[in-house]
């Protein structure tokens, strides 16, 4: 699907263009709320194409995750109409459409929405109809140096136990030469640290609340999990990882200071250093839900004037011509293609040919489990879907990221995320 055929399906009516004007009177432009990461920086390159062919003007307010997340649902919530399109995730997207905050998307057949991934367009819909359009989809994964683990005579597994992961974090640690054995996420957010974090928890066998959804932070899981978690980044660890989230870890990665760096499976798009290796999420004794699934999507919000050329565009950026876009551009290529969003992307020669990360990538994604389980009772896997969870996750964040600077005990900070978590769900009426 080319970007004037996307255009012209979204918006046949308003198409008879002047003078910068649609028809309807909308003006050719669209403010578009992105979070700062690679993909979306790229994309504003990619998409000066996009403006050449339709002269819709894209006006991009680019955000760090924590204020982007803020600023958006603060919008969307009050029908602001600051945004045309924004970057939300799997959290977000059913709960909004179906409090009508956001537009339901419904493109072409030449769209071929069922070559999104499963999983990742069920969780961008509500009861069937999709909410948002993945922008790329993401698990978790270990990404270690090959080199640093050879030499330390260590060896990480898929699915590998933390105590294994702990002893090739420390045989790797060398912070005299400024390598760190393990780094990992710390800076607070619900989906910061507590992406991460949420992930070693469900491994230890914790969950954020039982089958009445009343919080169980201060469960025996719980306590194991964080204790492990603030002795492995305490002990090796970069400095001040309280202030790390994806993007300063990327960062210190590249600039080859960290042995092991469990993340999000699209940091493999980013990755500069030589003889990094893959490996599945490590648990403790249970898996299901060890590593994460989510999605950075684009989404329409209610009431905007713009709504139709707002889908003509996500249709185009989400398509599969965008992702031929991006591996024909001559900055970017087919290693810097968004994944983790369409099953045809995986049988693309050029991108196999450059993507050693490609099988780990799948297998974690197709191994997430964000269903319910007795032991799990909601949605989500590093995340709880239901409307609550970013007041309890950013509440529970800051206190883990407190104790992991050591300004307060373990015991301390999860009694206080107990506290604040019950008091929010039966605020709630929970």
């Amino acid at each position: 699907m080319s970007i004037k055929k996307a255009l012209l399906s979204a918006t046949a009516v308003s198409l008879f263009a002047v003078s910068g004007v649609l028809a309807d009177g909308h003006a050719k432009e669209l403010t578009i709320a992105i979070v700062n990461n690679g993909h979306m920086i790229n994309m504003q390159k990619v998409a000066e194409a996009y403006t050449e062919e339709t002269g819709v003007k894209l006006n991009w307010v680019s955000l760090e995750e924590g204020v982007l997340r803020e600023q958006v649902t603060s919008d969307t919530a009050t029908g602001g109409g600051q945004y045309d399109v924004i970057n939300i995730g799997m959290q977000e997207a059913p709960i909004w459409g179906a409090a009508g905050w956001i537009e339901a998307l419904d493109f072409g057949a030449d769209y071929d929405a069922d070559d999104i991934l499963p999983a990742i367009r069920a969780g961008l819909s509500h009861e069937g109809t999709m909410y948002a359009a993945p922008f790329y989809g993401e698990s978790s994964m270990v990404m270690y140096r090959k080199d640093l683990t050879d030499a330390a005579g260590v060896t990480i597994a898929d699915n590998d136990s933390w105590d294994n992961i702990k002893a090739a974090a420390a045989a790797m640690h060398d912070p005299d030469n400024g390598i760190y054995g393990a780094c990992l996420r710390g800076k607070p957010g619900w989906g910061d640290n507590m992406a991460f974090v949420t992930t070693m928890v469900n491994s230890f066998g914790g969950a954020w609340f039982d089958a009445d959804f009343k919080p169980t932070i201060d469960s025996d899981e719980w306590k194991a999990a964080i204790n492990f978690y603030v002795d492995l980044l305490g002990n090796y660890g970069p400095p001040g990882s309280e202030g790390n989230s994806f993007n300063e870890i990327l960062a210190l990665y590249n600039e080859g200071k960290c042995g092991m760096w469990i993340d999000a499976t699209i940091a493999a798009s980013f990755l500069t250093v030589d003889g990094v290796e893959y490996a599945q999420s490590p648990n403790a004794g249970n898996p299901v839900g060890a590593n994460w699934l989510w999605a950075w999507a684009m989404a329409v919000p209610a009431g905007t004037p713009n709504a139709e050329e707002a889908k003509a565009f996500i249709e185009w950026a989400t398509s599969k011509d965008y992702v031929q876009a991006v591996g024909n551009h001559p900055e970017f290529g087919w290693a810097k293609v968004p994944t983790g969003q369409r099953a045809s992307t995986y049988a693309l020669p050029e991108f196999q040919a450059v993507a050693g990360f490609a099988a780990a990538e799948m297998a974690a994604i197709e191994s997430a489990a964000p269903e319910a389980t007795d032991l799990k009772p909601y949605v989500g896997v590093q995340f709880a879907a239901i409307p609550e969870f970013p007041e309890v996750g950013s509440a529970v964040a800051q206190e883990i990221a407190a104790a992991l600077s050591g300004a307060k005990s373990v015991d301390d900070a999860l009694a206080a995320s107990q506290a604040a978590a019950a008091s929010i769900m039966e605020e709630a009426g929970y």
